[in-house]
């Protein structure tokens, strides 16, 4: 047998190996998605995805696709100037045709795992909580992890915020009834600007949303329970963390507001709903963060969506009713703290 038949057969038993992986990992994939109720399947779910440096620089390089705004809205980039040696920021403002002023306003941050995302994405839900609650919505375009780890991009929500405040009276809101909120890593940014906000005494906050929060980094030490498969996964929830924190997560961070699930004294932080799926990785730090605020006293309503998965509200809103519910949650949650009467 000649060396070159010996390549070509053993190439030939490689190419069949990577075939019968790609196979078995298809397979346990499929049946991974037939679990998940059919009004919430999505074709890239069939998608093994998990997010590490090289899925990182490929969808960063992808222009990202303004999402469409709501009927009757209107969005301004505006760039904030920089506070106390932070570079500016900047931020989208979104409201409705007719707007009574002053308003509510939310303070809205997008998710990304702290090393993706962008506002442009978001320009329809943040201009339908515009136009279904009838106050201004201000976006912000923080800076992103690992360029940029903790505490950059708290430190330009807290910008964007303390420019809230400054300029009500220009922005037409009631300082008041200032609002945050935030979806996955927007929602544990969210969690923790409320917590700044409430030691820094310079902001009141009156209300937090945090949809499927991302609390807290000790999530990625515990044991593998088969949570979380789809969407955002174990692997994934470790790259974001160890991206933002600037290492990988540990049983000791001693900085304070590094994850907001760390704070041991949650005492006076303003009200707050928590919304996550059942089978979302998320969803034991959420519940335990939903218990321990209200032990210390803060209102909290806690909603935990049957079979939702992360970020399923956003794939199958159209098709799913527990979708469209969970959404019109998080604008009932709203509408009581910040929301106006219909616009016009």
């Amino acid at each position: 047998m000649t060396v070159r038949t010996v390549a070509r057969a053993l190439g030939a038993v490689t190419a069949l190996s990577a075939a019968a992986a790609l196979l078995r990992t298809g397979v346990r994939r499929y049946r991974l998605v037939s679990t998940v109720p059919a009004e919430l399947r999505h074709p890239m779910l069939y998608l093994p995805v998990t997010f590490g440096p090289p899925v990182l620089w490929l969808v960063r390089r992808a222009t990202p696709r303004p999402a469409a705004l709501a009927e009757g809205t209107t969005a301004v980039r505006r760039t904030v100037p920089g506070r106390d040696g932070h570079p500016p920021v900047d931020v989208w403002v979104y409201e409705a045709a007719g707007r009574r002023r002053p308003s509510g306003v939310l303070l809205w941050v997008h998710g990304g795992g702290f090393v993706l995302g962008d506002p442009v994405s978001y320009h329809d839900v943040c201009s339908r909580y515009a136009r279904e609650l009838g106050v201004a919505v201000v976006s912000v375009d923080y800076r992103l992890a690992p360029e940029h780890p903790f505490p950059a991009g708290l430190e330009d929500c807290y910008t964007a915020l303390r420019w809230l405040q400054t300029s009500a009276a220009e922005l037409g809101v009631d300082p008041t009834r200032i609002a945050v909120g935030g979806d996955s890593a927007g929602g544990g940014l969210a969690a923790t600007l409320a917590q700044l906000a409430l030691d820094r005494a310079e902001v009141a906050v009156c209300f937090q949303l945090l949809v499927y929060p991302m609390l807290d980094d000790r999530t990625v030490l515990r044991d593998d329970d088969g949570t979380g498969r789809l969407v955002w996964t174990p692997t994934s929830n470790r790259f974001g963390w160890t991206s933002y924190l600037g290492h990988p997560p540990a049983a000791e961070e001693d900085r304070p507001y590094a994850a907001g699930a760390r704070r041991v004294d949650l005492r006076g932080l303003p009200p707050a709903w928590i919304g996550v799926g059942d089978v979302d990785l998320f969803h034991a730090e959420d519940v335990a963060y939903a218990a321990r605020l209200r032990a210390a006293g803060v209102p909290c309503e806690l909603h935990v969506a049957p079979g939702l998965y992360h970020g399923a509200d956003g794939f199958r809103e159209a098709r799913a009713e527990v979708a469209r519910d969970f959404r019109r949650r998080t604008v009932d949650a709203l509408r009581p703290a910040i929301g106006s009467s219909t616009p016009g």
